[in-house]
């Protein structure tokens, strides 16, 4: 492995641990000795912190999440500038996705986690901030109306691809397909909650466990 390559798939690996960090899962063990994996609806996500322990807790835990995607992507291509590797936005971009699948699979918690949207969020508030803000708008809106988080965060997920395209962002001409690779991952990892909502049967926010 050359010297070039190193220091890049180092940060890889060290962003996958960033985004491992089970943060719903020491809060629950830590300060209510909850294990959320066999409450709620088992996801390691804020939304079922939410649901278990209220938004005092489910509030703290959606920044962490947040900012697990977002310091990878915004200050580990400065550690690339000197370091010989180039194509630091594309690296910007492979920490990114590396931070989203350590919060959906950490390996602290048996490989379970998260859904990925908050780290999501947060690797795209790094690289494509305007689109982040649509599509929370477009979360906002579909939760206050409906009170279905996960339908807010599957057509969030839609609507993030459109915004990188139609609004400024770093992260070059490859950014679009990240987000549309996103938004498909997003989708299936919310496949389970998509049929339920086609039978009725998901659980509206504010519905506690």
């Amino acid at each position: 492995m050359t010297g070039s390559l190193l220091l890049p798939l180092l940060l890889v690996l060290a962003s996958y641990l960033v985004g491992a960090t089970p943060t719903s899962y020491w809060v629950g063990r830590g300060f209510h000795g909850v294990d959320l994996r066999s409450r709620g609806s088992g996801n390691l996500g804020a939304t079922n912190v939410f649901r278990v322990l209220g938004w005092r807790w489910a509030l703290p835990v959606v920044v962490v999440d947040i900012l697990k995607g977002w310091a990878p992507v915004a200050f580990f291509p400065l550690l690339l500038a000197g370091g010989g590797a180039g194509g630091t936005e594309v690296w910007a971009l492979v920490f990114g996705a590396a931070a989203i699948l350590g919060h959906m699979y950490s390996f602290w918690v048996g490989f379970r986690g998260g859904k990925g949207v908050a780290t999501s969020a947060g690797v795209f508030l790094g690289l494509a901030p305007w689109a982040v803000l649509a599509a929370f708008v477009v979360w906002g809106v579909v939760v206050v109306l409906t009170r279905y988080v996960s339908l807010g965060s599957v057509l969030a997920a839609l609507v993030l691809p459109v915004a990188v395209i139609s609004l400024p962002h770093r992260g070059g001409s490859i950014l679009p397909f990240f987000a549309s690779a996103l938004a498909l991952f997003v989708i299936w990892a919310h496949r389970a909650n998509v049929q339920r909502l086609v039978r009725g049967e998901e659980n509206r926010i504010g519905r506690r466990a």
